[in-house]
């Protein structure tokens, strides 16, 4: 439990100094241009999605590739979204997960950048407890569908290596 306690307050203590340190420099970027200040202002836009797939490198492992859950990503701004959500990971266990996007680079309908946070439930992996993670993702978002691409780099003999696939559909 101590070390629950650890890694959570570690990595809410990494993304609050995150948000802190980048949250003036956007709102001041906010407010010299006119379109960011109307964007700003618009109310928040959500994705659900109904978990991942995942290609894993090793296939010869039995992993588990269709990962459903159940999660939620809160658009904050073009940059940064805030998502959360509970799957069935890739050892057949159930894994629940708390983080933020951060994706400044666009090409039309196109965005890139990482994705951070804190997951638990595999048991390889710190005892099933909860550890942190940074992963390079992109992203495509449509009018009505979305898809989140992530690459999970393996840890050996704790977290099994993939590409990760997240459809999302826009809220009404």
């Amino acid at each position: 439990m101590a070390e629950f306690h650890t890694l959570m307050t570690r990595g809410l203590q990494l993304m609050a100094c995150g948000l802190c340190v980048c949250t003036p420099a956007l709102h001041a970027q906010a407010l010299t241009d006119a379109t960011q200040t109307v964007e700003a202002h618009k109310p928040l836009s959500l994705w659900l999605n109904a978990g991942f797939y995942s290609a894993h490198f090793d296939t010869d492992k039995g992993l588990r590739n269709s990962n459903p859950g159940l999660g939620v990503e809160a658009v904050i701004n073009e940059d940064w979204s805030a998502t959360a959500g509970t799957f069935t990971n890739s050892d057949d266990a159930r894994s629940n997960y708390l983080g933020a996007y951060y994706q400044p680079w666009h090409w039309g309908s196109y965005k890139a950048g990482v994705v951070g946070g804190v997951f638990n439930g595999y048991p390889k992996a710190f005892d099933g407890g909860w550890f942190p993670a940074l992963l390079p993702v992109v992203t495509w978002e449509g009018e009505r569908f979305g898809l989140n691409i992530a690459f999970v780099p393996p840890l050996q003999n704790r977290l099994y290596g993939a590409i990760s696939f997240q459809l999302k559909l826009r809220a009404p």
